[in-house]
C-alpha cells in the first residue's frame, strides 16, 4: 500500500458519488509526488508539508471551481517555489427540462451531442410521452416537487424551466437555485419573470438566489421559431460552460 492509497480510494469514491472534487499533485522540487485532495467546501485529505501552501494552493482549487478547469500553478512559499498541478475533476454534465414543450426536442438533440445527460420532468404525459422524447435519457411524468430533491443537482447540473407554468417550474427553480447548478434558465417575457421573482420570493428563494436566473433564456439570436429557441438556449449554456 502506498502513501497516496487513501487519497487514490477517496478520489475514486467521489467521482463515483458524482462529486466536484480536486487532486492537487506537486510536480517539481523538494515535496516531488505530495498530494492534497480538495472538495468545494473547503474539506482537504492529503499533506503538502507546508501550511502557507496549503492555504494557497486551496484558495487557488477554490477558484478553479468556479471555471471547473485544470491549471497547472507556481506558488512562492517558505523561500521557495512549489510546481502544482491542480486536476479539477468535475460531474458529468446533466441537463434538466422542465416541460416538455417543442422547444425541448430540439434542445435534447443539441444537448445530447455536446456529451449532457438528458432529463425531462413533467406530469402532462400528452406532451410528455416516449414518441415525442425518445432521445431523452430520461422522461419523468410526474410533478417537480414529486421527482427533484436536492440529490439531482450538482456543480455540473444545468436546468432549464420552459412550461411557462409555475406550478411546474417554481418547485424546480426553487431547488436548483437553493443548491450549486452551473446554469439556471427560465423561458418568459420580462412582465412573467417579474411575476415569477414575486412568487419565487414567496416561498423563501433570495434576491442573491434569484440573480442567478437566466431570463430572458437563451442569448438573443433574433429567433422565435421552438428549434430556434432550442438553439439560443444551448448557446448560452455553452458559453456558461466554457466561461472561465
Amino acid at each position: 500500500m502506498t502513501e497516496n492509497t487513501p487519497i487514490y480510494d477517496k478520489l475514486e469514491q467521489s467521482l463515483k458519488k458524482e462529486e466536484l472534487v480536486a487532486l492537487c499533485t506537486i510536480i517539481t522540487g523538494q515535496q516531488l509526488g505530495d498530494k492534497l485532495l480538495i472538495w468545494p467546501d473547503g474539506k482537504t485529505l492529503g499533506d503538502l508539508r507546508s501550511h502557507s501552501l496549503h492555504e494557497k494552493v486551496l484558495l487557488q482549487t477554490l477558484e478553479l471551481f468556479k471555471q471547473q478547469k485544470s491549471k497547472r500553478c507556481l506558488f512562492e512559499c517558505d523561500k521557495s517555489t512549489s510546481d502544482v498541478f491542480i486536476e479539477v475533476f468535475p460531474p458529468p454534465p446533466k441537463l434538466i427540462i422542465v416541460g416538455a414543450v417543442h422547444a425541448a426536442i430540439s434542445l435534447i438533440t443539441f444537448a445530447k451531442t455536446l456529451g449532457f445527460r438528458t432529463i425531462v420532468v413533467d406530469p402532462r404525459s400528452a406532451f410528455a410521452n416516449p414518441k415525442r422524447f425518445f432521445e431523452a435519457d430520461e422522461l419523468i411524468v410526474k410533478w417537480p416537487h414529486e421527482t427533484l430533491s436536492s440529490k439531482d443537482f450538482n456543480e455540473s447540473t444545468y436546468l432549464v424551466a420552459l412550461s411557462h407554468d409555475e406550478k411546474l417550474d417554481n418547485p424546480a427553480l426553487k431547488l436548483g437555485l437553493e443548491n450549486p447548478c452551473r446554469y439556471i434558465g427560465a423561458l418568459g417575457s420580462k412582465k412573467t419573470h417579474k411575476r415569477r421573482m414575486k412568487s419565487l420570493k414567496e416561498i423563501g428563494v433570495t434576491e442573491k438566489q434569484l440573480a442567478r436566473i437566466h431570463s430572458p433564456i437563451g442569448l438573443d439570436l433574433g429567433g422565435r421559431s421552438p428549434e430556434e429557441i432550442a438553439v439560443s438556449i444551448i448557446a448560452q449554456i455553452v458559453t456558461v460552460r466554457n466561461k472561465s
